[in-house]
């Protein structure tokens, strides 16, 4: 598909690492306690493609580097208005608001799998902190299996407003984003 109308944008580590996370997420989601090797296992892969998505924010492709998409709140601000009023800039790589939404699923994907990998050492006295939580107490067992299930929660929810992001995005800039996280390009014109 490279063309002069179109451009590389997102390497095959950005987009493995979002496929991935989306199957990865998906089987911890629905699997929790009735599958539990597999929820512990998915939740192990969700933090390992975090731990190398933020490695290469640092050290990635120019798309893929924070740098690229970490906008100030009134940048984001501005650029929310002006979505909703169907004139926003077209950005190659991440929008301001996408650029948010990628720190705060990254936030709440921390968040969620520590507070797993928690749990698993306080219920199951496995994981690589059962040493120090195993005997953690009915308090510290409730309270992390409550921050473990709000992250989980928060996360989807933060999944739906990205999936609704990129629809109006989409229609916006009349470009199909979906299209372009399977294979990389994007529209070289604005």
């Amino acid at each position: 598909m490279n063309t002069r109308s179109s451009i590389k944008v997102w390497d095959p580590i950005v987009r493995l690492f979002h496929w991935g996370l989306v199957g990865a997420f998906v089987i911890a989601y629905v699997t929790e306690e009735d599958f539990l090797n597999l929820h512990v296992w998915a939740g192990y892969i969700v933090l390992a493609l975090v731990v190398v998505r933020v490695f290469w924010g640092f050290i990635g492709t120019p798309y893929a580097r924070f740098s690229s998409f970490i906008f100030s709140p009134r940048t984001i601000k501005k650029y929310l208005t002006e979505t909703l009023l169907r004139r926003a800039k077209r950005y190659l790589g991440h929008n301001p608001a996408g650029g948010a939404m990628i720190v705060l699923l990254l936030i709440s994907l921390i968040m969620t799998t520590l507070t797993g990998i928690a749990i698993y050492g306080i219920e199951e006295n496995a994981g690589p902190l059962a040493p120090w939580l195993a005997h953690a107490g009915e308090f510290w067992e409730e309270a992390t299996e409550e921050t473990h299930e709000f992250f989980a929660n928060f996360t989807l929810f933060l999944v739906f407003i990205h999936l609704g992001g990129v629809v109006i995005e989409s229609l916006i800039h009349k470009e199909n984003l979906v299209r372009s996280m399977i294979n990389g390009y994007k529209r070289a014109e604005s």
